[in-house]
């Protein structure tokens, strides 16, 4: 199996020697075949089988290159019928040229009777029997062995392009997500800094480590799981300087085996609670994360509390739609996203099947 799919990947990238690896293939074939030839002497054998050899070539290349890719692919049938049916007969005509005014002369003894063009051309019989079936068993060979190639070689294509988009739209996600929570924090540490607050240091320190895992730690389609809960350490003890006592936030987390999933989705969603939630909150505003990771199930909720009138704004959506986004292209349905509004809490629940990586 090895053996041959490294065949196959040569000539995908060589597909000259491709081309010239068959017809040598077939003359080898040939030149075999008249060795065991009984009814004909060896070299007579060989040298009719040499003269079909160009008509074979010649309807392969305008079969793969002519009529099939400008005639019928682009369902012209009519056409290509009647092309097939020119090509074949004209072809056929040839190869028996050949064989009469070229290999007999070279292999017969003369004296001997030759037909004439005429004759050859009238006698459609001969040439639907033994010429045509001759030349066609060959060139169907051809046409498999070429389209077989071309059809691997484009879903292969295909294949690539498809990665290529998906990590470019994950690339694009990520881009959006993390020049949003820069400015968020570089406001809250500009509010510290006008009032000389001596946690404004503190604040920069976090900030330095909080970049150093979104530059260096999240280039790849994964990370693991606790350098994420790392990450979201460093944010939240960076807005706890902003909000002082009045923010009360819970964190739990009940990891049995580290994992890995999508960078910033997580630290996102944080965000998204103090934004929206803690942000909004004039009172006393609560947020509940907890992640657990069991049995190949990943679990992360977080829950914060919300104003009498708070109406979800557009880049809130937005931010929930890129992450739902991200997730859909690692993930496809194995993962799942339930967003709940009620009773003054908002809560997103976020379940990962690991299983599906």
């Amino acid at each position: 199996m090895n053996y041959s799919n490294s065949i196959y990947n040569y000539f995908k990238h060589n597909r000259e020697q491709l081309h010239i690896g068959f017809w040598c293939a077939l003359f080898v074939l040939e030149l075999s075949r008249a060795l065991m030839k009984e009814h004909y002497s060896i070299v007579q054998t060989f040298v009719y089988d040499l003269c079909m050899l160009l008509p074979q070539m010649l309807m392969a290349y305008y079969l793969a290159y002519f009529v099939i890719p400008k005639f019928f692919l682009k369902k012209r049938f009519y056409v290509s019928i009647l092309l097939f049916i020119l090509g074949t007969y004209l072809l056929g005509i040839f190869a028996r040229i050949l064989i009469v005014h070229v290999g007999e002369t070279l292999v017969r003894v003369p004296p001997f009777k030759q037909e004439t063009i005429i004759e050859i051309l009238m006698d459609w019989k001969k040439l639907l029997f033994h010429y045509i079936p001759a030349i066609y068993s060959v060139s169907l060979i051809f046409l498999f062995i070429k389209y077989f190639v071309d059809y691997n070689r484009i879903r292969e294509k295909d294949l690539t392009l498809d990665k290529e988009k998906a990590e470019g739209e994950l690339k694009t996600l990520k881009a959006q997500l993390n020049p949003h929570f820069l400015f968020n924090t570089l406001n809250n540490i500009y509010t510290l800094s006008l009032v000389n607050s001596p946690k404004t240091p503190v604040s920069i320190g976090k900030l330095s480590e909080i970049l150093d895992h979104i530059l260096y730690k999240c280039n790849g389609k994964f990370v693991l799981l606790s350098s994420e809960i790392k990450l979201l350490e460093d944010y939240i003890d960076l807005e706890k300087l902003r909000y002082d006592d009045r923010l009360q936030v819970s964190f739990k987390t009940n990891i049995e085996t580290d994992a890995e999933i999508p960078p910033l989705i997580l630290l996102s969603l944080v965000e998204n609670a103090f934004k929206h939630g803690a942000g909004e909150d004039s009172g006393s505003p609560k947020i509940d994360i907890s992640i657990t990771n069991k049995n190949s199930l990943f679990t992360f909720e977080i829950s914060n509390t919300i104003s009498n009138h708070y109406e979800e704004s557009n880049k809130e959506a937005i931010g929930l739609a890129n992450i739902k986004k991200q997730l859909d292209l690692i993930y496809q349905n194995q993962y799942s996203l339930n967003i709940d509004s009620s009773k003054n809490i908002f809560t997103v629940t976020l379940q990962i099947n690991q299983n599906s990586i």
